[in-house]
């Protein structure tokens, strides 16, 4: 399995703090944002990842991450030259990929404890059970403002709507995910949306029409430290404060690498 850290934007939102550097690069408690997403990979046995970079960003992240020995794991980088959407970024690690798993996060995402997503890749990561792909959720005060959970009377997911203005429930989809090595197939044959981009939403809703989409729910709490300047704020004295990445319950060995 490989993991796939993205960590390109503009981070507009973050504004002025990003007018002088990338979001992912501003501190979230003590160390970069992209920190936290490279230390939950190597946490839940994943050790080969690709950063998805993009503008002049790949430098700083190498300066600081390097190849990666310092978190126990292998870093290469990639480059994305323009904003064209989660998915397309994924497409951009097709190769790197070579058929594997892949473990996809947000730079800008983390979580207190990181216990839900190494079940996940324990459970999905069997050559037997490469199929399916998994999405990662949690309640949000503000839904609107994610892709959100449709479900039917009897419980049933039946669909992942971006951004609703009118939200069917209040569980959105975090920044992580695992996918299948054909999610690479899948990409392509994407249709960019209204804003011109490759929707994360529609690779998962095609994993959903297929019955190959899992669904887990996080624990503790979790943070999109991209959404608002203020959220980032938030979020930056919580870690300070507590730290992220944590194991809720003890485990009697480290998962295993892949």
């Amino acid at each position: 399995m490989i993991g796939i850290v993205l960590a390109g934007g503009s981070g507009t939102r973050l504004a002025p703090l990003t007018l002088l550097a990338n979001k992912h690069a501003l501190p979230l408690g003590n160390v970069p944002m992209i920190h936290h997403s490279i230390d939950l990979l190597a946490k839940i046995g994943v050790n080969r990842v690709i950063v998805v970079c993009g503008d002049s960003d790949a430098a700083k992240f190498m300066r600081y991450l390097k190849d990666g020995s310092a978190f126990g794991v292998s870093v290469s980088y990639t480059y994305q030259d323009r904003p064209g959407g989660i998915a397309e970024a994924l497409g951009l690690c097709r190769a790197f990929a070579a058929g594997d798993q892949a473990f996809v996060v947000l730079a800008d995402n983390g979580v207190e404890y990181v216990d839900t997503l190494a079940h996940a890749v324990r459970e999905l990561g069997h050559a037997d059970r490469w199929r399916d792909a998994a999405i990662f959720t949690t309640p949000v005060s503000e839904p609107q403002h994610y892709g959100v959970i449709a479900r039917d009377a009897d419980g049933h997911v039946t669909a992942i709507v971006e951004k609703p203005s009118v939200p069917p429930s209040n569980l959105a989809v975090t920044g992580f995910y695992l996918y299948p090595p054909d999610v690479f197939d899948v990409v392509p044959t994407l249709v960019p949306s209204a804003r011109g981009e490759l929707e994360i939403t529609d690779v998962n809703n095609w994993y959903l029409r297929q019955g190959r989409l899992r669904m887990y729910e996080l624990e503790g709490y979790w943070w999109d430290a991209g959404e608002s300047l203020a959220q980032y704020q938030t979020m930056h004295r919580h870690v300070l404060e507590h730290g992220a990445n944590h194991w809720k319950r003890p485990i009697s060995a480290p998962p295993e690498a892949s």
